[in-house]
Parts: structure tokens; C-alpha cells; sequence
């Protein structure tokens, strides 16, 4: 019989052994794969406190995409994602001594496509911690334009509504090919809170933050700031 001894080490090194590579096998389909589902829209699907219900997610190609929906995004969320590698170390540092709206910028897109593919909401430490793990094989498997077309298919985007494509459709009545800069500033506009505001119908709010969003699309130079990627 194995000495007890032993059988710890190798359970130990079983178990990160699974640590490191179980992350691989999670993200690295994605390279080329989209995503059949999201952690997110099984849990609208199945958690919602009563009968199943239905969601509205449409996979589209970075080509089929106005070149603004993924700038809007950026300007909205994370306007370094082309620079940092996953992490906004100094808009960390900022969020330690606030709360708020402040937290929220502290996560970059790819801390959120995490998040919206393989976890749940909340602010826990475990949470957190599983976020951080993960996007870190995020951005050493997938190129940045595929995360940000992943983001762009994942993101809620509104009760039951996933991706810009969904969102356009159902918010403008047009394909997220069509979409208009200001179109695409609502969409990003109600990223902080998609359960309760409408790109299709926005509140005075909502219309505040597009137009905030227009400003920093301008500001970083239009479609070309996403060039390098």
C-alpha cells in the first residue's frame, strides 16, 4: 500500500496539475470556437425564480460588426484594453479607496468576458480571485480582437439579450452592421446596468452617458484606435 504520505503528494500535484491546465482546456476552444452559451444567460435561463425562460443571443463575426459597437465598448469600459494585458493596474489601485462606478472601472473587458462566460455577479473575494486566475490564461490563449469579439457577443446587453447583434435587433430593428455611432453609445450606455436600462428607450441618464461615450469615441480617434489590435 501507498506510504499516506505519497498519496498526498500526488493528490497535490493531481490537483495542480488540474489547476493549470483545466484553464486551457476551458479557453483555448475560443480561439476559434464561439461559445454555445454563457454563464450568465444560464443563469437568467434557469434562475429567475419561476418558469424557464427564453434568451436572445446571436453570434456575429468581428466583420459583421459596425467598426463603432466595438469602439463604444471601449470607450465606455475600458479605454486601455488595447495596451494593458488584462489588468488596469492604476485603475485598480484608484478603486481600492472607492466605491461605486469607481469599482466597476477597476474590471476591464477581459476581466468581464471572464466573468460573463464562466462566472456569476457579485463582488466576493473567491469570485474575484477565480476572475483574475482566469483572465490571465484569457489574454495569453486568445488574440485581443478575439476577446473583444467575444465581449461583444457575450455582453448583456438588456433582460434576456446578449451581444450587440441581439441588442440591435431588438432595440433599432437593424443588423449591429448598421449601427450607427450614436446607436452603438447606447448600447455601451447601459452596460452598468442592463437589467434596468434601455438602449432602445433611454432614460435621461442613459442618453447623458451615450453622449459622454460619443465624446471619448471622438476623443480616441474614432475606429482607427482599434486598428492595432
Amino acid at each position: 500500500m501507498m506510504p499516506f504520505a505519497r498519496r498526498v503528494r500526488r493528490f497535490l500535484a493531481g490537483a495542480l496539475l488540474t489547476l493549470l491546465l483545466a484553464p486551457v482546456a476551458l479557453i483555448l476552444p475560443l480561439r476559434w470556437l464561439a461559445p454555445a452559451t454563457s454563464a450568465f444567460m444560464l443563469e437568467y435561463r434557469y434562475l429567475g425564480g419561476g418558469e424557464r425562460r427564453d434568451y436572445d443571443y446571436r453570434w456575429v463575426d468581428w466583420n459583421a460588426v459596425s467598426p463603432w459597437a466595438p469602439l463604444a465598448m471601449v470607450a465606455a469600459e475600458d479605454q486601455k484594453f488595447p495596451l494593458h494585458n488584462g489588468f488596469d493596474i492604476e485603475s485598480i489601485q484608484d478603486a481600492l479607496a472607492s466605491t461605486g462606478e469607481r469599482m466597476r472601472g477597476a474590471s476591464t473587458i477581459s476581466q468581464q468576458t471572464v466573468k460573463n462566460l464562466y462566472l456569476w455577479p457579485g463582488r466576493s473575494f473567491v469570485r474575484k480571485g477565480v476572475e483574475a486566475w482566469l483572465t490571465v490564461y484569457l489574454e495569453l490563449l486568445l488574440p485581443k480582437k478575439r476577446i473583444l469579439e467575444v465581449y461583444l457577443n457575450v455582453a448583456e446587453l438588456g433582460p434576456g439579450i446578449y451581444g450587440v447583434d441581439a441588442a440591435s435587433r431588438n432595440h433599432f430593428r437593424k443588423p449591429a452592421l448598421q449601427l450607427s455611432p450614436h446607436e452603438a453609445a447606447l448600447l455601451a450606455a447601459v452596460l452598468p446596468n442592463p437589467l434596468q436600462m434601455s438602449a432602445g428607450k433611454p432614460s435621461a441618464y442613459v442618453r447623458q452617458r451615450a453622449a459622454w461615450i460619443e465624446r471619448q469615441m471622438r476623443a480616441l480617434g474614432g475606429p482607427h484606435y482599434l486598428a492595432q489590435l
